[in-house]
């Protein structure tokens, strides 16, 4: 990747892309906006900002739109960051003096991409940077991405950041549905390259209901299981995979 000097990102996984991302009534307006970003960055939906419930696919729609974006236009300067990144930057530029250089580098980016942007609540200093390489972005029509856990007018910013945050498109990731959640795990067990029983991928999605990362989890419990031990996963196995999972983590403090 393409980075002006001192600019620091986090590598984009290439295994987030838009193909494997499992579409279902819970991310379709999320999904159809990435798409839109990768195809014309800076259009319309700039910013783009996508909130939602932990483990729900935010940080894949966020990875998977710069993955896009690259490979149709390789020489982009995509950065991809979280906000706790971001404010550290921003924490060693007035330590060191060098706020003048840390606005100069990012004015420089094609698309900023950030995600969890509620750290930057209570960050007065970190909003005040970020409201200015934000403006200075939009106004030369480069993306700006964003990702938090809950909508902008519910997160504590400045109110001048919020605004900005509003001004383009905002999409909600809620939990999948039955039926995503199995259409996910299909798609899963196919990249694991494992044979999963149907009954049994039924009965996943059925009693794991509160995020894809859940989802995931017990897959590749499962896949650990076969590979390690060659059990084949079968309803009763998942079932003391998620009895092991869903201890209560206050039992063991």
């Amino acid at each position: 990747v393409k980075l002006a000097e001192g600019i620091v990102s986090k590598i984009l996984t290439p295994r987030y892309t838009l193909e494997n991302f499992v579409v279902g009534s819970g991310n379709r307006l999320a999904y159809a906006a990435c798409q839109a970003v990768a195809q014309q960055p800076g259009g319309k939906y700039n910013p783009l900002f996508l909130y939602g419930g932990v483990g729900l696919g935010k940080t894949h729609l966020l990875q998977a739109t710069g993955n896009a974006i690259l490979k149709q236009m390789p020489k982009a300067t995509v950065v991809y960051t979280t906000s706790e990144d971001f404010t550290n930057q921003v924490i060693e530029a007035i330590q060191h003096q060098k706020m003048e250089q840390l606005r100069r580098r990012y004015r420089v980016v094609d698309v900023l991409i950030i995600d969890d942007v509620q750290f930057l609540a209570n960050k007065e200093r970190t909003q005040e940077e970020f409201f200015h390489t934000f403006n200075a972005l939009y106004e030369e029509h480069k993306q700006v991405i964003l990702s938090a856990d809950r909508p902008p007018q519910e997160l504590d910013l400045d109110d001048r950041l919020a605004s900005r945050f509003e001004r383009g498109m905002i999409a909600d990731v809620s939990a999948p549905d039955y039926e995503t959640r199995l259409a996910i795990l299909i798609e899963k067990a196919k990249e694991y390259e494992l044979f999963i029983d149907m009954t049994v991928l039924q009965f996943i999605a059925e009693h794991a209901t509160k995020n894809v990362r859940e989802l995931e989890g017990i897959l590749m419990q499962a896949v650990a299981q076969y590979e390690l031990e060659q059990r084949v996963p079968t309803v009763k196995s998942i079932a003391e995979i998620m009895v092991k999972l869903n201890k209560d983590p206050h039992a063991q403090e």
